[in-house]
């Protein structure tokens, strides 16, 4: 197979690695492929593709969906950030722990995180892209987001609270506590979600 998948602390979180083949000319790899997906256990109905630019010390996240449900596999194309994917599933014994991974273009580390799961990164270069593959279409009448510093979770973000750069939206963001309170919190469960 042409990927190495990893698990991590949260076994619905996992690494996706893809095997890359490199030449003087640069290199090639497959990011996605149907068959190989489904043979490894991870999604493969993916109906939107995003990408981002942003510079040192940006914060994006935590970001989620809740209808349609919005999993997403997420990679550094250009430069590197710190990626990561928070528990929001009421039901789960991980419940609020996080899974937190430095990915760049030279290590090509994707992180899969489902729907039940906030994300977010940091920029560790002076720029970085992101991608990520959503298993959902885009709702903003459906979309929410937890403050990255929560002390609830405790994120050992690489960045320092004083240079985080958020917009003004991830700056307002609820805490965990407040989510959970929400009757749309109950859609995270871990069986489906």
């Amino acid at each position: 197979m042409n990927f190495d998948v990893r698990p991590t602390e949260i076994p619905a979180v996992r690494l996706v690695v893809p095997q890359a083949f490199e030449d003087e000319r640069g290199f090639f790899m497959e990011v996605y492929r149907r068959d190989t997906f489904a043979a490894l256990g991870l999604p493969t109905d993916f109906v939107q593709l995003n990408h981002s630019r942003s510079v040192r010390n940006v914060v994006r996240g935590l970001h989620f969906q809740w209808d349609p449900p919005m999993g997403k596999l997420m990679r550094v194309t250009v430069g590197r950030a710190f990626l990561v994917a928070v528990d929001l599933r009421v039901d789960s014994p991980t419940l609020g722990r996080w899974v937190g991974v430095e990915a760049s273009a030279e290590n090509r580390i994707l992180v899969w995180a489902p729907a039940s799961f906030a994300r977010g990164f940091a920029v560790l270069s002076d720029v970085a892209e992101v991608e990520y593959l959503c298993t959902g279409t885009y709702n903003p009448a459906a979309e929410s987001g937890i403050r990255w510093d929560d002390p609830a979770i405790g994120i050992a973000w690489p960045v320092r609270p004083e240079e985080a750069i958020l917009s003004a939206k991830d700056r307002a963001a609820q805490s965990l506590a407040d989510w959970l309170a929400r009757p749309e919190a109950q859609r995270f469960r871990v069986e489906g979600g």
